[in-house]
């Protein structure tokens, strides 16, 4: 288990009976979550008034319900890195603020190798791990099928003032990237991957996660430099316990480097972790975090 606690804009007041009460810098949201299969203390939204709620639709998806005023966008910090959020379809912020855990993991493997490093950010989305990484001296690559997540993942880069970092931003599907980077020559020393359970990609490509997952790694390891640093995979497909996730590297990762694997957790305020995902960390021969 992985648990970053230096987040001091954000919080989980509360859990119970499918969702988590959170706070977001000044913002205070009520938002479902499948792993909340406990019963609350108390009624959720009487701990503290959120600003705005998730209600799901019972023929799917849903739609935000807010009480207070709330901005279109505003920023949280962590560390020294700012992140915009906003309240986004599915629920979501554009921001998965447990990935810390695994920010501060590659940030320490970039800076502990000593020497340049170029990571390959794929299924990026909003470019949590890119702004990450562009902090720690890598140069990056972000790859994402959807437009508009490429555009979010550029502010977030700007909003850190890392702007003038080496990165590339590619709207594509990640499998056809793949295949063309290795048929250019071009290669890695780290890979970070967050597939979805399901999706399609620019051109209408289906991926189905269990289906293609390990294909896809073994192909990403075509790309890996003769001197890579890490790959990390995660996943929040229900039921995917960390133990898989480090069984996929084993088998299509480079032979002789050393593989470990984590839930990555929230703390609340109250007795409890909040288990948000899995993740899955190979580490190349020689390598030590």
């Amino acid at each position: 288990m992985r648990i970053n606690d230096e987040w001091k804009d954000y919080r989980i007041y509360a859990t119970g009976d499918g969702e988590k009460l959170e706070r977001w810098k000044d913002v205070v949201l009520l938002r479902p979550d499948p792993q909340v299969i406990w019963h609350a203390k108390k009624p959720l939204h009487t701990v503290v008034s959120p600003h705005a709620r998730y209600l799901r639709s019972s023929t799917g998806g849903g739609h935000w319900e807010y009480d207070k005023p709330v901005l279109e966008s505003w920023q949280v910090s962590w560390r020294d890195l700012t992140f915009n959020v906003r309240p986004m379809n599915f629920k979501h912020t554009g921001l998965f603020p447990e990935q810390a855990a695994n920010w501060d993991v590659m940030i320490k493997l970039i800076k502990g190798a000593r020497r340049h490093i170029s990571v390959l950010n794929l299924f990026a989305y909003t470019g949590g791990a890119t702004v990450a990484c562009l902090s720690a001296g890598a140069s990056v690559c972000h790859v994402d099928a959807a437009k508009n997540m490429v555009e979010l993942a550029k502010q977030n880069v700007a909003a850190s003032s890392l702007s003038d970092r080496p990165v590339r931003y590619i709207v594509d599907d990640c499998r056809k990237f793949v295949k063309r980077e290795i048929n250019r020559g071009r290669r890695y020393d780290a890979i970070v991957l967050d597939p979805p359970s399901f999706g399609r990609g620019a051109g209408g490509e289906e991926w189905k996660l269990e289906r293609d997952v390990c294909d896809f790694l073994s192909l990403c390891a075509g790309v890996l430099s003769d001197n890579p640093l890490f790959v990390l995979l995660n996943s929040y497909t229900t039921g995917l316990q960390p133990a898989v996730l480090a069984n996929l590297l084993k088998r299509t990762m480079p032979v002789g480097g050393s593989v470990t694997s984590y839930e990555v957790c929230l703390p609340t305020d109250e007795e409890v972790v909040l288990p948000c995902g899995a993740s899955g960390l190979y580490l190349a021969k020689g390598v030590q975090l």
